[in-house]
């Protein structure tokens, strides 16, 4: 659409749910741009929270809200206003399923591709990711993640590779290409060559198999030379100042996810929400606004081991987390939050606790019972596989544009609508 001098009335465009008001002539197109980021209620976008569940389907916030909420409570991350559905298959010739890394890349890029894909097409070719288009439009970025902060879906928004298994690449990315001004997490391996042990040490007791594998030399060193703060505790973290900011604390993810009884712990040496705050406080200052991802990882890795206990922690940890955004959006109304899951991990289903497992399956496949919060009622936690499935998974949003999450979407939606505020060229 273009704007003339005899287009000097006020114009207003209704469609889709997306209003958009008094443009006119004078302001040109970069106002006209600008009003597209407007929800119904005359409300501009200028940053987004992207929270995402890994793992979590609907089974799972279900069995969250009766442990944390009770029968007649209702989750945080279930009051948004805002709710709808996303498929979540990929573009993959031997899956219908999807892993994580390619659902983040269709997030990131509105591009779906094969499973083990960051930021690259079916063909390998890389793809405009949102983080690097936010930061080019002059915003703050960040990542918060309770796993390595090179794993798969905050990786899809500040990396492109063939293979998410190249996690060393993908820190030396985000330090000299994508450049987050946050990142907080795990997997203080990846960021140090072999044999150099860092604030965690290699091979500790409760995992034999972490220490450091790096190949692109001393990459916590290198994102010092490059303005960073690095943090790996607590302490270090609350006193960090505003400005480009590492924070690593743990080896690998924020959590050891063996089997049941074997070693399996949900106790962050810093919490989700921690975190979480702590990126918003330093990110929001930018005037321009900014984009944050924040995802609690273990939900996904301990629902692949069908442990119940550990996935309601995991649940706890994320809905306050959610808790913390939903404050920062209530006092900064120009923020869109978004939360959703990547995939279903374990086909898992919510039941009254009874005597018996009625599958019949041998060991039993059902977690619990799980007290209901508020009651005398239990229920159990029934898992049908070790594996991610493909039922779709609910988005709940609010804030300006989060109209648009109503109804059923492909994953690659959550592009669509992101793109719009961090996105420039929109």
């Amino acid at each position: 659409m273009g704007f003339s001098s005899r287009q000097g009335r006020l114009l207003a465009v209704t469609a889709a749910g997306l209003t958009i008001t008094a443009v006119t002539a004078a302001a040109g197109p970069a106002a006209f741009a600008a009003a597209v980021t407007t929800n119904g209620h005359g409300g501009h976008a200028k940053s987004v929270i992207f929270i995402n569940g890994d793992g979590m389907s609907a089974a799972h916030r279900e069995a969250a809200r009766l442990s944390l909420a009770g029968l007649d409570g209702q989750l945080n991350m279930d009051k948004l206003p805002v709710s709808g559905q996303l498929s979540t298959s990929p573009h993959d010739p031997k899956a219908a399923v999807t892993d994580s890394a390619a659902a983040a890349t269709a997030w990131a890029t509105g591009v779906k591709t094969y499973n083990g894909a960051i930021g690259v097409d079916v063909k390998g070719r890389p793809l405009p990711v949102l983080g690097q288009q936010a930061k080019a439009a002059g915003k703050s970025t960040g990542l918060v993640t309770t796993s390595q902060v090179t794993d798969a879906s905050p990786a899809a928004f500040f990396s492109h590779t063939t293979d998410r298994a190249k996690q060393d690449d993908i820190a030396r990315q985000y330090i000299t290409e994508t450049k987050p001004d946050v990142i907080l997490g795990g997997g203080e391996d990846w960021w140090l060559p072999a044999g150099t042990a860092g604030a965690y040490p290699d091979k500790p007791a409760e995992d034999a198999s972490e220490e450091s594998k790096g190949t692109k030399g001393n990459l916590i060193k290198k994102a010092q030379a490059a303005g960073y703060q690095y943090v790996s505790d607590s302490k270090g973290l609350s006193r960090a100042r505003n400005g480009k900011l590492l924070g690593l604390f743990s080896n690998e993810e924020m959590f050891q996810q063996q089997s049941e009884g074997e070693g399996d712990v949900y106790s962050p040496a810093v919490d989700l929400a921690t975190m979480t705050s702590k990126a918003l406080d330093t990110l929001s200052t930018n005037k321009k606004g900014f984009f944050l991802m924040v995802e609690e990882e273990a939900i996904d890795e301990f629902a692949h081991h069908n442990n119940g206990t550990r996935v309601l922690q995991a649940m706890a940890s994320l809905e306050k987390a959610v808790k913390v955004a939903r404050g920062y959006v209530a006092s900064h109304p120009d923020t869109l939050l978004v939360i959703t899951g990547d995939h279903d991990c374990g086909g898992l289903t919510v039941k009254d606790a009874v005597t018996t497992d009625e599958s019949g399956t041998e060991p039993s496949t059902e977690d619990g019972p799980f007290p209901v919060k508020g009651s005398n009622l239990k229920f159990v936690m029934d898992w049908s596989t070790t594996e991610h499935t493909g039922v779709d998974v609910p988005v709940t949003a609010e804030g300006p544009l989060a109209d648009r999450f109503t109804g059923k979407h492909p994953n690659t939606h959550v592009h669509d609508v992101l793109a719009q505020i961090l996105n420039s060229k929109h």
